[in-house]
């Protein structure tokens, strides 16, 4: 058997090893209730929907709204903001939703343009899921004032907020009361809790029982590889304190399945249950799949202390297909995201699919992304593009990615199919093949394995073949940032006179 023979048998090989792994990693992790990247959940219930947002971080639009009428399956309805607040630069943190005489409220965080700092501003509607107008900043205390909550007490409204950077104090949660509004503090902030051990706490929630008032908090490191986030809880007879812990060391914080829980809210069944909405990491996605949506039922011992039971999907769901249809006919899963600090893309859906074109910051070498949220680890991205109407100049095709230095992609240049990564701010060919002449579409297929590996392939007729990278097998790719997951996703980096069809994308799970 000569070389060539060899090489082509191992590619076939090769390729039907890759159709087994993805088919048998599919039923290797399991579903949140909430998949994919959901950090800091907050939860209302209304006429019988639950309502639920996320934390967004750099990806633009801003803050995922999802619905559920069950707690158990959810579906995304669209975003708090289409465009950041004018006040606000970046970091995109802890949304909370607040209901009073008539109007939604959305508090969240977000870093202040003219000098960095954490503040926390406020949204508000007459619906729960839609119209949300920016209101301004509520807090801004201190080098960070992040993770509101808001206490009612009688008619009275309180804020509470993580705090640091006051004085040579620890990271402490701080109250205030707050205008009948909503809108502003109008008393002097007080001390709730302080982070005297030094182990971070944060994303405080609050629930009245039996005379107490009971602080729920997140305590540790809440995000990465080495992150040891659990859930604690503290109590007092009044709102002001002093609180005392109540409980176990860790009320929530690993199982079999999910690490580093924490940074919840509570919402009242229509069952009066007390359920707990919450984030943590699989411990098979971990950072790339991110801090997923997860849920626990509250109950109380005789002597009050809290008991979590984790819920697990009723169906214990795994992950299959992520289906986008790309045609003006159709109009399902349409929530791309995008990392609005450095991308502005512009996007029409047309008979022939979707039309990708717009502008990259000076320092984004990237391009641009549009992007989804991962439902697993390991996983395939395929996209058909369509060469008679995109800009030969222009590179487009498939993309992973984390941030504008952590990327990686396939794509369609001229003749060429381009195999690339993000190295030190410059985009890097790692792997290139010709495409057969006159060819009219090209279709693409970008893969990220369990071990954070890439491999890029073209397809030709029913066949796909893979790009010879210089990269080695055994070496991952540095894609995810420290608080969000990398996404699979459409890319396109030309002028602004250039543009990429895209004829059709999924994403195998």
């Amino acid at each position: 058997m000569n070389f060539l023979t060899q090489r082509f048998l191992y590619r076939i090989g090769l390729s039907m090893l890759l159709q087994i792994v993805i088919t048998s990693v599919t039923f290797g992790q399991w579903a949140a209730m909430i998949p994919g990247d959901f950090p800091d959940p907050t939860v209302i219930l209304v006429d019988g929907t639950y309502f639920a947002v996320g934390t967004s971080s750099e990806w633009g639009p801003h803050f995922p709204i999802y619905m559920s009428t069950d707690l158990q399956n959810w579906e995304q309805q669209g975003f708090v903001f289409s465009e950041p607040p004018a006040w606000a630069a970046s970091s995109f943190w802890a949304p909370e939703y607040f209901y009073h005489d008539g109007v939604y409220y959305v508090y969240y965080s977000a870093k202040r343009k003219s000098d960095g700092v954490s503040c926390i501003g406020v949204a508000t509607s007459r619906f729960p899921d839609r119209d949300f107008v920016d209101r301004g900043i509520v807090v801004a205390y201190g080098s960070e004032s992040i993770d509101a909550f808001v206490v009612k007490e009688d008619d009275r409204l309180f804020m509470t907020w993580k705090a640091y950077g006051l004085d040579e104090r620890p990271i402490e949660i701080l109250g205030s009361e707050l205008s009948s509004d909503g809108l502003r503090l109008i008393g002097e902030p007080f001390s709730l809790l302080q982070d005297t051990a030094k182990v971070g706490i944060e994303g405080q929630s609050f629930l009245k029982h039996n005379g107490y008032y009971y602080m729920f908090y997140a305590a540790g490191n809440c995000c990465g590889l080495h992150c040891d986030y659990h859930v604690q809880a503290v109590r007092s007879r009044t709102l002001k304190g002093p609180y005392e812990r109540v409980g176990t060391d860790v009320l929530l914080g690993e199982n079999e399945d999910w690490k580093c829980m924490g940074h919840g809210t509570f919402v009242k069944s229509a069952e009066d249950k007390i359920f707990y909405l919450l984030h943590g990491y699989s411990k098979t996605g971990n950072v790339y799949t991110g801090r997923e949506g997860l849920l626990a039922q509250l109950d109380w011992s005789a002597s009050g202390e809290p008991i979590f039971t984790f819920i697990q999907p009723e169906n214990k769901r795994r992950y299959q297909k992520q289906d986008v249809a790309l045609k003006a006919s159709t109009s399902n899963g349409r929530f791309w995201q995008w990392d609005f600090r450095y991308a502005a893309p512009q996007f029409t859906y047309r008979p022939e699919g979707l039309w990708l074109t717009g502008t990259s910051a000076e320092d984004n070498r990237a391009g641009i992304a549009l992007t989804i949220r991962p439902l697993r680890k390991a996983y395939q991205a395929i996209a058909a593009i369509d060469l008679t109407n995109s800009s030969v100049g222009a590179l487009k095709g498939l993309v992973i990615y984390g941030d504008k230095d952590r990327a990686v992609g396939v794509g369609i240049l001229e003749d060429k199919a381009i195999f690339w990564r993000m190295e030190k701010g410059v985009r890097r060919t790692i792997g290139e093949s010709t495409l057969p002449k006159y060819a009219k579409e090209a279709t693409l297929r970008l893969v990220l394995d369990e071990d954070g590996h890439c491999s890029a392939f073209t397809k030709t007729a029913s066949t796909w073949t893979e790009i010879e990278s210089l990269v080695p097998e055994d070496q991952a790719y540095d894609l995810p940032p420290w608080d969000r997951s990398p996404r699979p996703g459409l890319h396109f980096s030309g002028s602004t006179e250039e543009h990429a069809v895209f004829r059709a994308f999924e994403v195998v799970n």
